[in-house]
């Protein structure tokens, strides 16, 4: 009876700790192996991600089956949005909150406020954040370069505060950045509560901000360094981390961006992705499980490449001449283009793209150096989709009495 009774405790035991590990997500502390930094447990971030390859991708204004909340498809450079569904639901962004705190971090980088170098004290606060961590301990000192590492491919909760204190002197101070940077930025769906994503009240934003957050941070080369990466390590290599955006492994082109994941927000993603010139932002908020966010983005980002271009104009040389001007200091002003207009095209509408120069027969003094003066027109299937500025290479004074004098006096001598 004694042993009988001992099995079930075992038994009751060993099926708790297996639904701990299952259903984990970045608001609880995973009693797993510290050696292993990941957002779910190891063996799952390192199953093959499969895609239906029979799957038909759908064509431009057709519907796309995103088993989300919320998505949204843009196109970074310019920023036009190419497909969206609930965009501007106000929803909680679990862990992709720590886009906007990466963005910081990058312009601080930037700036010179911080270094990669720059070695970083960790505070009781930062250690005590749960979720998914890298376990810092109270004084132990990393670098900005490891903890971006931990952050970007980790989802490490304890590193971004760690960083967040480093720019601000407190979460609270740093949180404060975010929304004000939000505010910059023009996102009306966004409020910041915390730097990590952990659920609380009012901590929402939505796939629309979330995608214009990502826009700016992928700007900076920087973070491909770490959101690219699908393996690394930390503490000389103590420490594994196993990147826990799968679509870097697994769908050709992935440049990043980040994964998020808690009960109140369920599965959340902003997906970044370029091809042959074309870079991409897919963001899928309040999906069911991990596969259905990373599916939905792939979904989106397949329509993106298969039906999209990205093309790069300016005025053709051949239209360019030499303009001639009346009362200045010079006979004529020289035109040229030192803009180049990126513009996202329909890929079935390539051919018809087209371009039309306009500038004027002649121009009045005074002209300034770099002065629009023309304009090249873009078509695209019959329709104006941008236009590309044409300038003066030089400067032109109006001509004066002074001048004339001079140029007279020096005709009569110099002849």
């Amino acid at each position: 009876m004694f042993f009988r009774k001992l099995f079930c405790v075992v038994l009751v035991c060993a099926l708790m700790c297996l639904s701990v590990s299952v259903f984990a997500d970045e608001t609880e502390v995973v009693p797993v192996d510290k050696s292993v930094v990941t957002e779910y447990n190891s063996v799952d971030l390192k199953e093959p991600l499969v895609f239906d390859a029979t799957e038909t991708i759908a064509g431009v204004g057709e519907r796309l089956e995103i088993p989300a909340k919320s998505c949204i498809l843009m196109e970074v450079s310019t920023g036009e949005i190419i497909y969206e569904s609930q965009s501007h639901i106000k929803l909680p962004p679990a862990s992709i909150t720590k886009i906007m705190a990466l963005l910081l971090v990058m312009e601080a980088i930037d700036s010179g406020q911080l270094s990669l170098e720059t070695q970083l004290t960790a505070s009781p606060y930062a250690c005590s954040m749960g979720g998914s961590q890298i376990w810092l301990e109270p004084n132990e000192q990393m670098t900005v370069n490891d903890l971006l590492k931990a952050a970007v491919i980790g989802s490490a909760n304890d590193a971004t505060v760690m960083l967040g204190e480093a720019l601000a002197g407190s979460e609270e101070g740093f949180v404060n950045m975010m929304n004000e940077r939000a505010g910059q930025l023009g996102l009306a769906d966004t409020t910041f509560i915390n730097s990590t994503g952990l659920d609380a009240e009012g901590h929402l934003t939505s796939a629309h901000d979330i995608a214009v957050m990502s826009r700016e941070l992928i700007k900076h080369d920087l973070i491909k360094n770490y959101s690219t990466v699908w393996m690394d390590s930390l503490r000389n290599g103590e420490s594994e981390l196993v990147n826990t955006n799968k679509l870097v492994r697994f769908y050709q082109g992935c440049t990043g961006l980040k994964t998020g994941t808690t009960s109140g927000a369920g599965a959340c993603l902003s997906a970044t992705a370029e091809r042959d010139g074309l870079e991409l932002v897919a963001v899928v908020m309040g999906a069911a499980n991990s596969n259905d966010r990373f599916n939905g983005a792939r979904k989106l980002l397949d329509y993106g490449f298969a039906n999209y271009t990205f093309v790069t104009v300016t005025a053709p040389e051949e239209n360019l001449r030499k303009i001639p001007i009346s009362g200045g200091t010079r006979d004529f002003v020289t035109s040229i283009c030192t803009e180049q207009k990126g513009f996202l095209i329909e890929k079935k509408h390539m051919k018809t793209l087209t371009t039309e120069t306009e500038l004027p027969k002649a121009l009045k003094a005074p002209i300034a150096k770099g002065q629009q003066i023309g304009v090249t027109r873009v078509f695209s299937d019959g329709k104006e989709i941008g236009t590309v500025k044409i300038v003066a290479q030089e400067g032109v004074s109006r001509i004066t009495f002074k001048f004339s004098f001079k140029n007279l006096l020096k005709n009569i001598f110099y002849v």
